[in-house]
């Protein structure tokens, strides 16, 4: 049974079935050929066992393995990586079908190889996850021809293998160098200035040339006889908040992504900049209500942490409950912290809504709001108009782009930071805010 079940017909069997019967066809009208053709159905049999026997007769023809990373990242490409060792003493052709998890909605993959006699290959390709979540990978079945290619012999590895999807850790390595660098404009990153002194004292040192003369210590320049200076360095051990929306607005896809993925994203990136930074990074969530809460601490576990509470948030994005949001920041942080919210504002009349719990916020704690520019209207605004509809979704994309400024403009004039940006480039924009915020000392 097993023998019948691993055994599959090529296309090139048919083809040349589909050519006997034209031929049977021909030898109506010229009978010479009836004899000939039997004698090629003959030699067709006879090659279709020799096939059957060189693919059954080792019990054993190939060795497969499928090797996945530990997790996969969020948004990110992950590669996944199979081993296919040839036992047979001839070449072989492979056809390699593997059972992708069906979140990927891929229904037409297939690799074919050619593997040499005794030998090896390695196949990698790409898997992009758009959501978290468990991911099942099913059989990998690989296909094997002989050099006759009549028949395939179907082998199966792998069965029912589970990866985790967590939010994507792939960035941390692309920016976690940065974080320690104090001249991270030099990679065209941070555009900032550096706007007087964070408070911190450091040390006292000698003058170098360079230094700046208004941090001059007097009284230790007269015990030295020698120019002292107060060196400064930015302050450490703050809180850091991130906020995360996770109600109907951060819904919005864009590049398969929802909003909500890319906060995800973004959120453990700046954690891990935040901490090496010596600072204190802390998560929740709200919608209905708040939750998936980490306080901010500065332990060797908290990126653990993190990560394990990002990868576990879920929504039905239900309506945001911003009063909710305003008491319960109001009764769990007690010490002015730097909170950063991601959420969306659409139009003036959304953010009208909210801003009486914002400006609450904002009067104990330096508040930063990241929201989105729909770059869906980008297509509408810059593409050329010819019917009077175009003009009118064109006028009405520009208003939609011009009330973002306007979000903007508005919170900013009751004190409240805000980062209106693309989703690709969040991760980025948010960590520049920080290291604004940072270099300004006006946490």
């Amino acid at each position: 049974m097993n023998f019948i079940k691993s055994l599959y017909l090529n296309n090139f069997f048919f083809y040349i079935l589909l050519g006997i019967i034209g031929l049977f066809i021909c030898a109506f009208i010229f009978p010479n050929l009836y004899n000939g053709v039997w004698f090629i159905v003959l030699v067709l049999s006879t090659f279709l066992g020799l096939d059957i026997l060189l693919l059954y007769l080792t019990r054993t023809g190939i060795e497969a393995t499928r090797k996945t990373p530990e997790k996969l990242s969020n948004g990110d490409l992950n590669q996944i990586q199979i081993t296919i060792k040839n036992q047979y003493t001839f070449p072989i052709s492979v056809k390699v079908i593997d059972e992708i998890p069906f979140q990927f909605q891929i229904r037409d993959f297939k690799i074919i190889k050619a593997i040499p006699a005794s030998g090896q290959k390695e196949i990698g390709y790409d898997l992009r996850p758009t959501e978290r979540g468990e991911y099942f990978f099913g059989n990998l079945n690989i296909y094997v021809s002989s050099p006759l290619k009549l028949i395939s012999r179907r082998f199966t590895f792998d069965k029912d293998q589970m990866v985790p999807t967590y939010p994507s850790f792939m960035q941390l390595k692309k920016y976690d160098l940065l974080a320690f660098s104090n001249n991270l404009y030099q990679y065209g990153i941070k555009k900032i200035r550096r706007i007087g002194h964070t408070m911190e004292f450091e040390q006292i040192k000698e003058y170098v040339q360079g230094d700046d003369l208004r941090t001059i210590n007097w009284k230790a320049t007269a015990k030295k006889n020698a120019l002292m200076v107060n060196q400064f360095q930015d302050e450490k051990s703050q809180s850091v908040y991130m906020a995360i929306d996770k109600g109907r607005v951060m819904q919005m896809p864009f590049d398969g992504l929802s909003l909500l993925d890319y906060a995800i994203n973004s959120t453990l990136v700046l954690s891990n900049v935040i901490l090496k930074k010596q600072d204190k990074a802390g998560i929740f969530a709200f919608s209905k209500k708040v939750e998936n809460r980490v306080f901010a601490e500065r332990r060797s576990s908290q990126m653990q942490k993190i990560l394990e509470t990002l990868y576990n948030i879920k929504t039905d994005f239900f309506e945001s409950d911003y009063s909710r949001l305003y008491v319960d920041i109001k009764k769990n942080i007690n010490q002015r912290s730097l909170i950063i919210l991601y959420t969306n504002f659409e139009t003036m009349d959304g953010l009208n809504r909210q801003l009486p719990y914002l400006k609450g916020i904002a009067k104990s704690h330096l508040l930063v709001v990241v929201f989105f520019q729909n770059t869906e209207l980008n297509s509408l605004i810059n593409k050329k108009t010819d019917t009077v509809q175009e003009i009118y979704d064109k006028v009405i994309a520009e208003k939609f782009m011009f009330e973002k400024r306007l979000i903007a403009n508005e919170l900013k004039k009751y004190g409240i930071h805000s980062v209106l940006t693309q989703p690709e480039n969040l991760t980025l924009d948010a960590i520049n805010k920080y290291l604004e915020i940072k270099a300004r000392g006006i946490l």
